[in-house]
């Protein structure tokens, strides 16, 4: 492991390797997040305004609000999930050539 206090941070950050993958990985949270919130508040908008909809029995007791408060359990994990594979197979490997490069400038030291 290299020793943290004598990597040269302003160097790595300053490296267009590390500039693709800041904007590749933030361009992509930011999407999620915006998905996300959007989701997130389409529960009390449509408790609120379309309570008609929300009020439809589906099957016994259970209604369309349930199941749409339901839904955003599941929509979570689906988007850990995607963002978990896209991680290891996008992020993970730019930021381990990242490593690589560092180490190899430090004189691979570890």
């Amino acid at each position: 492991m290299v020793d943290t206090s004598q990597v040269d941070w302003k160097a790595i950050d300053s490296r267009p390797e590390f500039q693709e993958l800041h904007r590749r990985k933030m361009g992509f949270l930011w999407g999620l997040m915006v998905f996300s919130m959007f989701y997130y508040f389409l529960l009390p908008i449509g408790a609120a305004y379309f309570q008609d909809l929300y009020k439809i029995k589906v099957w016994g007791p259970v209604n369309v609000g349930i199941l749409f408060a339901l839904s955003e359990f599941v929509v979570a994990w689906a988007l850990a999930f995607w963002y978990a594979k896209r991680a290891n197979a996008e992020f993970d490997p730019m930021a381990a050539e990242i490593v690589r490069d560092a180490e190899k400038y430090m004189g691979g030291k570890k």
